[in-house]
């Protein structure tokens, strides 16, 4: 079963089931889990191979939306769930694979689509850190710089970097995510298209190129052609960094 964050409140609607992105934990998606908390229960998970759950050598959709299934049938049998990037993509194969099992879907900048791009020089980067000697997260940072240019990106991964262990390790299965890396990039085949029909939105960033319009949003509305898809001006990837107010507002009201 994975790692999760419980907050919140029962009510009388499903809880709301968080699901981050590639090399992220439960925290990450940790500011709409505040905003939905006052009157959701509101279930964030690590995923596997990422933080405190289990590490497996199987790192696909399916088997990632298998997890879900498993945490969702733990806590009352239906959620609400809303996923960024690969968390998304899970969610989606979920929506589609399982749809009994989810009320209404959020997807944050990703597309049911396999993209060109590899996050393989961002595993490279973690794998080759000397962590010898690390005590401070200020050091891992500044070695870390040496290879990976952008702070924000660093101070992101650095999250899932434990400096209590002896010696410093990371919170993240970096041989199996570089293994998969092909999958984790892909988008599974045969999935049924039109299966979920419960109320989907698909929040984008304008300054991203995920879920753009054109030949990604074409394939949001073939898999899921009740899809209410919005973008958000000037935002990138990371929107509910970005934007954390916009689009914690957005998706609590999309919720109801």
């Amino acid at each position: 079963m994975l790692n999760t964050i419980i907050s919140g409140n029962d009510t009388t609607q499903p809880p709301v089931l968080l699901v981050h992105g590639l090399f992220g934990s439960a925290k990450n998606l940790g500011g709409l889990a505040r905003r939905l908390e006052g009157t959701r229960k509101v279930i964030s998970v690590d995923m596997r191979n990422h933080g405190d759950s289990p590490r497996d050598a199987d790192h696909s959709y399916p088997a990632l939306a298998g997890d879900l299934a498993e945490v969702i049938a733990a806590h009352g049998g239906v959620v609400d769930i809303a996923g960024h990037s690969m968390g998304g993509k899970a969610a989606m194969v979920l929506a589609l694979t399982r749809p009994e099992l989810v009320r209404r879907l959020v997807v944050l900048d990703i597309a049911p689509i396999a993209y060109g791009h590899s996050q393989q020089r961002y595993v490279d980067a973690m794998q080759g850190l000397d962590l010898a000697g690390i005590k401070l997260r200020s050091e891992a940072d500044r070695r870390l710089a040496e290879s990976v240019d952008e702070p924000g990106v660093r101070a992101f991964f650095l999250q899932s970097l434990d400096l209590k262990a002896e010696p410093p390790q990371w919170k993240l299965n970096l041989a199996v995510l570089s293994d998969q890396m092909a999958l984790i990039t892909s988008w599974p085949e045969g999935l049924p298209k039109g299966s979920f029909t419960g109320p989907a939105l698909f929040l984008a960033g304008g300054a991203s190129d995920y879920a753009a319009p054109g030949a990604a949003a074409d394939e949001i509305r073939a898999y899921f052609p009740q899809a209410d898809l919005r973008y958000i001006p000037r935002s990138g990837h990371w929107l509910h960094a970005e934007e954390p107010k916009l689009v914690a507002d957005t998706v609590a009201e999309f919720l109801g």
